[in-house]
């Protein structure tokens, strides 16, 4: 299964930015939203249970960011409010394995989306 990100851009800082993530086919696992900043290590932000009913997040976007999930469009979404300058990164999505902090992304690697908010 192929992931492609899309839905990124340049944006003030308090702004908002809704990510989109579609999967070639049926993905059957947990997904999740990681990001890499330049100069720094990808982290991971959020991640979605395979039913949606469950959802994870980084501390430092929580209560900002929300993570859902259409199966039937096999799509993940990143709704990303209240938006920081170092939220910018460029945004990837994955599969994933395992779900809180033992979740790991599995896979290869989809094309990332940038994200810039400027202060």
């Amino acid at each position: 299964v192929q992931l492609q990100a899309s839905g990124g851009g340049l944006v003030q800082a308090g702004g908002c930015l809704r990510l989109s993530c579609v999967a070639s086919g049926r993905t059957f696992n947990s997904m999740g939203w990681f990001r890499q900043a330049p100069g720094k290590e990808r982290e991971f932000v959020a991640a979605i249970s395979l039913s949606g009913a469950s959802t994870y997040y980084a501390d430092s976007v929580k209560g900002r960011f929300t993570i859902s999930r259409d199966n039937a469009k096999n799509t993940v979404y990143l709704q990303m409010n209240s938006l920081k300058p170092e939220d910018t990164a460029v945004y990837y999505c994955a599969s994933l394995t395992g779900w809180g902090t033992k979740l790991a992304p599995s896979g290869s690697w989809g094309q990332g989306t940038l994200v810039t908010v400027s202060s």
